[in-house]
């Protein structure tokens, strides 16, 4: 029995949903599916769908891109758009950021497996610029993250906002878990907890579109053996502070190994 992690499959883009079908059976192991899957509520049920009956158990957390709304495809917005799939999760049995943490039952565990929604708050730049010019400060350079015009934060008043609110609700959720259980834990979110880790050498300014300050010491605070994230695109494993970090994407076509597949970029995070 062993725990998989992959993220940023984009399924939206034809080539990547035609090789999702070659992954093989895993009847007795999990998968942790960590974002950007798709952009559509219709391409997250198509993912799940070839998904679960190749593995035993699937864990989900929401990546910037399953939570855009695309003009003339859907109407939900922000919070609602969330919930949506959240609700065809439930439905299919797939373990989200809503729901009780669960205890990993297999070789190396016992661990609490605490799938996360974050966000970000552009506070991933250098510390010489004002918080307050961060987007400025991105935009300079030329670049613009998609989710400024499709990532709506509805009823919350800023992505920002949003991802405060995030925080403080989950904190205390894993607070009470860890006090309860006492078990280490896997965290899993599809933004990198620790600025550090987001390096981007091609556009290091898109840093501000990748996470939060808030959470640069839950891997301590939160007894974490392995943190689970993508957004990257840059696949990598780094240990800091003993814990084991692990970017797990796959990418958009071209930016991974066709003769490899899918299957081949599966990381095995337990045991």
């Amino acid at each position: 029995m062993k725990l998989y992690a992959i993220s940023d499959l984009h399924i939206g883009a034809a080539h990547n949903r035609d090789a999702l079908g070659t992954i093989s059976r895993h009847p007795d192991d999990w998968l942790i599916l960590g974002g950007d899957i798709c952009e559509t509520v219709a391409h997250l049920d198509h993912a799940i769908r070839v998904l679960e009956s190749r593995f035993a158990r699937l864990i989900w957390v929401p990546g910037n891109h399953e939570l855009w709304t695309l003009p003339e495809r859907e109407s939900l917005r922000g919070q609602a758009k969330y919930d949506s799939l959240i609700e065809l999760c439930r439905r299919r049995g797939v373990l989200t950021p809503e729901d009780p943490y669960e205890i990993w039952p297999g070789e190396g565990g016992p661990h609490v497996i605490a799938p996360l929604f974050l966000l970000y708050d552009y506070s991933f730049h250098p510390d010489d610029v004002p918080h307050e010019r961060a987007l400025e400060w991105a935009l300079a350079s030329g670049i613009e993250c998609v989710d400024e015009h499709l990532l709506h934060a509805d009823p919350h008043p800023s992505r920002a906002a949003w991802c405060a609110a995030r925080c403080r609700a989950t904190e205390e959720r894993l607070s009470v878990a860890m006090a309860r259980h006492g078990h280490p834990s896997v965290l899993i979110n599809h933004f990198p907890l620790r600025r550090e880790l987001a390096v981007l050498p091609r556009v290091p300014r898109f840093t501000i579109w990748c996470g939060t300050r808030r959470t640069e010491e839950w891997h301590r605070r939160f007894r974490a053996s392995a943190v689970v994230y993508g957004h990257l695109h840059i696949r990598r494993s780094v240990r800091i502070d003993g814990v084991r970090f692990e970017e797990v994407s796959l990418g958009n076509p071209g930016q991974w190994d066709e003769e490899r597949g899918i299957e081949g970029y599966l990381r095995q995070i337990l045991p």
